[in-house]
């Protein structure tokens, strides 16, 4: 049973470390890495350091910055896929999924597909064809799946994909992969409407289970949890998520993940060495002992750190080119809290 701290229906605010602070400000004041729309610092269940920045970017809708606070609702980007990990984990507690053998996708049935397993898809082993550019548009199957041709039904869309690498022996970080688990989740639930079965288990089984008021996950046309990347919630409820895996699936006195779970999660698998971070299972790892991430794009981030007791959020519109630049000053946050 867990002993931590964690927060009850409002936070407990701790000490501000001043190094903390500093390094926080020096992010948020760095021209070379625009975008810092939230940091939420969170260490022994408090948060201890918080801050807030105005949306600079204009769209077609404002052409004044919006202010940014502790009830904004922000995008995940691919921080989803780390919850479609923790999905998949309860929807395995309740025996309804196996990691190993043929992952259940009718239209793989009769094809070399037939031999990609669940495991395989949550380490972005598959062996799947899919190209994932931000950029791109003319040779991104992420960008045509969830805006283009695949935009209703993402999940058929991946799961078409022809097979490039024998399962198992190839890693290829793919969007498509996680909509392809979301289905299967969706798909192994009771009830006849997939996404009515889907929303309640997300929110009963999760987002409530820990207190996650304000977030919100987004379905597509054929009723698939778009895993991959649309879920919207605070700074402080994504702090509730990497909580709940600092304290090994424990909230407060009750188990929400299995047993287990969260090493899961953190085992490494094989990626190229040009990958700046390790990979788990839909989950990334940073150089800290037993620390997973939540990655997105622009700079989404959830970092947990069990030797700092630590979670570091911080949510933005950062380009990709400052990911460098980004990832230096996260370092020298956590090197600021103190073990």
């Amino acid at each position: 049973m867990s002993t931590q701290r964690v927060p009850g229906f409002d936070w407990e605010l701790g000490p501000n470390p001043t190094d903390v602070e500093q390094a926080v400000h020096d992010l948020c004041t760095d021209d070379q890495v625009p975008g810092t729309l939230a940091v939420v610092i969170v260490q022994h269940g408090k948060i201890v350091h918080e801050r807030y920045e105005p949306d600079m970017a204009p769209n077609v809708f404002r052409t004044e910055p919006t202010p940014t606070d502790a009830d904004t609702t922000l995008i995940s980007w691919s921080m989803a896929k780390s919850i479609t990990h923790a999905l998949t984990g309860l929807a395995m507690s309740d025996g309804r999924l196996e990691l190993e053998g043929g992952a259940p996708v009718p239209q793989w049935t009769g094809t070399a597909k037939e031999a990609i397993t669940l495991q395989q898809l949550l380490n972005m082993r598959s062996g799947l064809d899919f190209v994932e550019d931000y950029v791109d548009g003319g040779v991104s199957n992420v960008i045509d799946m969830l805006f283009g041709t695949g935009t209703d039904d993402v999940a058929a869309y991946a799961a078409d994909r022809p097979l490039q690498h024998k399962p198992g022996n190839h890693w290829s970080y793919s969007s498509g992969e996680t909509n392809i688990i979301a289905r299967v989740i969706g798909q192994s639930l009771d009830g006849s409407d997939t996404r009515e079965a889907m929303e309640t288990f997300i929110h009963e089984r999760l987002f409530d289970a820990i207190g996650m008021r304000s977030a919100t996950a987004k379905f597509d046309a054929a009723g698939t949890f778009i895993g991959s990347s649309f879920v919207y919630a605070t700074a402080r409820d994504f702090a509730r998520f990497g909580l709940l895996y600092l304290h090994d699936g424990w909230w407060a006195e009750q188990r929400v993940l299995p047993a287990g779970w969260v090493d899961h999660g953190r085992r490494p698998t094989p990626v190229p060495t040009t990958e700046a971070h390790g990979y788990g299972a839909h989950w990334w790892l940073w150089p800290y002992e037993q620390s997973m991430a939540c990655h997105g794009y622009e700079g989404q981030r959830v970092i947990v750190l069990p030797d700092r007791d630590a979670v570091v959020v911080r949510l933005g519109k950062t380009p990709e080119e400052h990911n460098d630049r980004l990832r230096t000053h996260l370092h020298a946050i956590i090197g600021a809290l103190r073990t």
